[in-house]
């Protein structure tokens, strides 16, 4: 009767001798917080060429209204400068990359 109430509390003492043993244990030692850079940074600039490559397809459609016409002169007006721009700027980056 008395086994499986003694399980479960060494179960208890295991699990909260787990959570709290490392904290009890640093204590004394004090915290060294080391500064991260966060992985990716978008600056202003980016955030503004993301912003008018999404703006640009979404006026071009309103004023073009291609589901009404024909959808081949909206993509070379809409999509078309938004993919040539990216490409610019990749091939770009690429070059002031391998400069520094």
């Amino acid at each position: 009767m008395f086994t499986g109430i003694q399980e479960i509390l060494i179960l208890v003492v295991i699990i909260l001798g787990i959570l709290f043993l490392p904290r009890i244990l640093n204590r004394g030692q004090e915290s060294r917080q080391v500064e991260s850079k966060p992985p990716f940074v978008i600056s202003g600039k980016m955030r503004l060429i993301i912003a008018a490559s999404i703006l640009w397809p979404a006026v071009i459609a309103v004023i073009m209204e291609p589901w009404k016409k024909d959808l081949f002169p909206f993509l070379y007006l809409g999509f078309g400068p938004v993919v040539l721009m990216w490409f610019i700027f990749w091939i770009y980056s690429g070059f002031r990359n391998k400069e520094r």
